[in-house]
């Protein structure tokens, strides 16, 4: 047997002679009367089930249900709220035992002296034992914490039935065991606190039986007190038993003295649930404003980052006008959303401070620092996107002129080598005479030269298909499909020109005539034959231009081939006279011309006509470049034109911000007149509007002339735009900053002079102006308000616990709305934790968890379902239905844990 002699002496509410007085009456209960032992048993087994059924489970035989330990220790968990020692799971009578002793243990830890009362009876099935053993623990936790008017337990219960029960005639409480038998004190108990539930002028004093039945019945049915008592069984009985009387009517103390508690608690709960339910309202609709925002951002960035080339200018122009109608028409509205998101955070932040809850932090990637990097990035593949779209334009317009210049030297060498290779392969020579063959092959000679000429072409024509597949042009393959013909064919050429030349070698050997004059004629007309075509395809070339420079330098070149052509013109007639010459010497010799030149196939007449069309082509060329200065003259007017309104418009937006800068840290007036003052500033501003829509259609006629650079400004577009977000942004965040002082202003009851006063401070140790204190600024201002913070121990102390409170977030900055918060943060009364605690305590039943029926009993419908939503399971009541944790609920309201 367990000796409990050595526990607690005594417990804090009945004291020691309560406890005297049960141990006499434990010894007496070895000598029960058996009409008392079957009114304890049933009383004790009703009342143990009332608290096990939260456990979902009961018992049946009182001595018998408990003698393994285990539900003896589930019981003593439910009514105390807290956990016991494992039990042992073993079915041996060492493992009854020791569960028995941790009961016992823990009854013993609430300050109870248990004598003659050992785990081994209560396993032996001990009936007094265990009768007694549960009558302790009725006394320790139903009865010895009843208290009313400085009396506590037994005579504190009694009392509290007399007062309730004294209006109602023909009961008189003097006791717990005849002043019962009649029924009519419990009817009276439960119409004090519950008239509707009983008529009691209706019941007769000589009725017993009835009146019992029918306050045991009402009992169970709406109160919800397990019947715990046999009407026969107290009538019957002289004397009913004293234990079971105060068990039952101890259930009436507790059902009806937690009433109005759980009233005015409810009333408590609802007030906090409401800021609550607000607050998470403004905080969801940041989440959906945020998530809406940064979803736009994520699809926007691929659009802008995707570099995927179009094959055309035209689709090209496309994209151009695209990104135009995203800046025109689809940003402004975000960036109105981001001012507005940005201006929601801190109205919510401020109406958090105001109702004493933890600032409000964003789910992980919506911080409002989270959306400006999102935004920044935007910002960043935008920038990138234009320069990569006007990149990509100046690509295929480039690509664009090496083609069509491919395509132009490519006609004029097939043009030029049609009908070689039929020339090349004739056997003309076969037949020919001396001279003839002669003239053949220097005939072929010219030809070689020319061949020779023609070489820088080809490779020309090689380089720029090359280039067109380094660039990536579209139309590759049938570029190089062209150029591979024409360099199949060139190798050719070649080979058969080698061919054609052993050929009239091995016939010169018998040919020795050769017409000097022609061969003379042949190589300077070849020559001139090949700067003309190159003349004819430098003045048919395409040019790109930039700037005035750029097309003032063609023209000067264009003049210098202007210069050369004089000496040209007499290097032609010079080619002329040879012919002419020939003409002459045979007309006076009477020699018979075949009629053509031997050694070339450039005649006399080709060379005037290529002449001619040289001398049509000069103007067209002037008129060209002509042109062409016109659109480069007219682009620097456009330049000119947005430099002026830019060089304005930019210092305009400087000068804002810093006017902007020095409103945000004077006092003019009231915080309303400052509100008024700023928002009519802030007008202004957007009367400004016209002159950046001015500035945008100005920069929309430069790109669509593609021109990329102005000299005459260091202003961009794309730094003008920054500058007005920049500018509308601050005016906004500044009216926010005066909207939230007025906030705090109303909620705490600061004066006008109080805020006058507490910017002036804070004005005067804001020495940059930057709109913060530093923390060695804000120490002095603390100092110059007569705060004890000097340097030292407990100076430096307090100077962290308030730099905890107005910079929770470290950033070792102080701005003028945490500074207003600390000088009123103590004047103002809210709602605790611990508050909150003790009111769900009390709807509980002055458990440590809460049931979903009680919530739904105590609270309006929305709320409860709020809670039950939000409460976690209570660890500490494993198989109790809807058993919920109140108490991480309510620390969770207030930031202390997580919920």
């Amino acid at each position: 047997m367990v000796d409990y002699h050595a526990a607690n002496n005594q417990y804090s509410a009945g004291g020691p002679q309560t406890y005297m007085e049960q141990e006499n009456d434990w010894d007496r209960d070895l000598l029960l009367d058996p009409a008392w032992e079957k009114q304890q048993r049933k009383t004790f087994t009703a009342w143990c089930n009332s608290h096990l059924r939260k456990a979902g489970t009961q018992i049946e035989n009182i001595e018998e249900d408990f003698r393994d330990g285990l539900k003896l220790m589930l019981l003593l968990e439910v009514i105390s709220g807290e956990r016991l020692p494992k039990p042992e799971r073993g079915k041996m009578r060492v493992h009854k035992i020791n569960n028995v002793n941790k009961a016992l243990d823990f009854i013993a830890s609430k300050g109870v002296k248990l004598v003659s009362i050992g785990a081994e009876e209560i396993v032996d099935g001990n009936a007094k034992m265990t009768l007694g053993m549960i009558w302790t623990i009725i006394l320790r936790f139903a009865i010895q914490d009843i208290s009313v008017e400085e009396t506590s337990a037994k005579e504190g219960l009694l009392l509290w039935c007399q007062r309730k029960t004294a209006p109602y005639k023909n009961v008189n409480v003097q006791n717990f065991h005849i002043s019962w038998k009649d029924g009519l004190a419990f009817n009276a108990l439960i119409h004090r606190h519950r008239p509707e539930l009983i008529d009691y002028d209706k019941l007769r004093k000589d009725d017993p039986v009835t009146n019992l039945n029918n306050a045991f019945e009402v009992a169970e049915k709406y109160l919800d007190i397990p019947k715990m008592l046999d009407a026969e069984d107290i009538v019957g009985t002289l004397r009913p038993d004293e234990k079971a009387i105060m068990t039952y009517v101890s259930c009436f103390y507790h059902a009806f003295s937690g009433a109005q508690k759980a009233e005015t608690a409810a009333n408590r709960i609802c007030k906090v649930l409401a800021v609550n339910q607000e607050n998470e309202h403004l905080m969801e609709d940041y989440e959906k404003l945020a998530s809406d925002l940064l979803e736009w951002i994520r699809r926007t960035i691929p659009w802008l980052e995707n570099r995927t080339p179009e094959k055309t200018m035209a689709e090209m122009q496309q994209k151009l006008e695209d990104f135009r109608d995203y800046r025109r028409v689809h940003k402004p509205p975000k960036v109105q959303e981001k001012c507005q998101l940005e201006i929601n955070f801190n109205t919510l932040q401020t109406k958090l401070r105001l109702s004493n809850r933890p600032a409000f932090m964003p789910s992980e990637g919506r911080m409002v620092s989270d959306i400006n990097g999102s935004w920044h990035t935007l910002e960043g593949a935008e920038k990138g996107y234009e320069e990569w779209l006007l990149n990509e334009i100046r690509r295929l317009e480039r690509l664009d002129h090496l083609a069509e210049k491919f395509r132009q030297k490519a006609a004029i060498h097939e043009s030029w080598t049609d009908g070689k290779e039929a020339m090349l392969t004739q056997k003309d020579y076969e037949t020919a005479s001396l001279s003839e063959v002669k003239a053949l092959l220097r005939k072929h000679e010219a030809f070689e030269s020319d061949l020779a000429a023609h070489q820088d072409r080809v490779e020309q024509i090689a380089a720029i298909a090359q280039e067109l597949n380094e660039l990536d042009y579209y139309d590759s393959p049938s570029v190089n499909t062209r150029c591979q013909k024409i360099c199949d064919q060139w190798d050719s050429l070649g080979a058969l020109t080698q061919s054609r030349r052993e050929s009239l070698e091995r016939t010169e050997k018998q040919l020795e005539s050769i017409d000097e004059l022609y061969l003379e004629y042949a190589k300077r007309a070849a020559p001139f034959n090949n700067w003309m075509e190159g003349a004819m395809e430098d003045l048919q070339d395409m040019f790109i231009v930039h700037n005035i420079e750029e097309i003032q330098g063609l023209i000067t070149a264009h003049e210098q081939f202007k210069s050369t052509l004089p000496d040209a013109n007499k290097e032609r007639e010079a080619i002329q006279a040879i012919q002419a010459e020939v003409q002459k010497i045979a007309q006076y010799n009477g020699i018979k011309l075949s009629g053509t030149n031997p050694y070339t196939t450039i005649t006399p007449q080709s060379i005037d006509n290529k002449w001619e069309q040289a001398q049509q082509l000069v103007p067209q060329r002037d008129q060209a470049l002509q042109e062409e200065l016109s659109k480069q003259q007219s682009n620097d007017h456009l330049r000119r034109k947005f430099a002026t309104q830019a060089n304005m418009v930019g210092p305009w937006i400087q000068t804002k911000m810093e006017e902007i800068g020095r409103i945000s840290i004077e006092m003019n007036g009231t915080l309303e007149d400052q509100l008024t003052n700023l928002r009519e500033y802030e007008q202004s501003i957007i009367e400004y509007k016209p002159n950046i829509d001015q500035l945008e259609g100005d920069h929309q006629l430069i790109q669509e002339a593609l021109i990329f650079d102005n000299k005459y400004t260091a202003y961009t577009m794309e730094h003008l735009r920054v500058g007005w977000e920049q500018l509308l942004t601050t005016i906004a965040r500044t009216i926010n900053e005066i909207e939230n002082q007025i906030l705090t202003r109303d909620a705490k009851g600061i004066s006008q002079e109080q805020l006058h006063e507490y910017r002036a401070s804070f004005n005067h140790f804001d020495k940059d102006h930057s709109g913060a204190l530093m923390a060695e600024e804000f120490k002095a201002c603390l100092i110059s308000l007569g705060y004890d913070v000097e340097n030292n121990k407990q100076g430096d102390a307090e100077f962290a616990r308030i730099m905890g409170i107005v910079d929770p977030n470290n950033s070792g900055a102080v701005t003028f709305q945490a500074f207003i918060d600390f000088m009123s943060r103590e004047t103002t009364d809210t709602d605790t934790a611990d508050q909150v605690i003790a009111s769900f305590k009390i709807l509980a039943g002055d458990k440590n968890y809460i049931t979903a029926e009680e919530l739904r009993r105590e609270l309006p419908p929305d709320q409860a379902e709020y809670c039950i939503a939000r409460m976690a399971p209570y660890s500490g009541a494993d198989g109790i239905p809807g058993a919920l944790d109140y108490m991480s609920f309510s620390t969770a309201l207030y930031g202390e844990s997580d919920l």
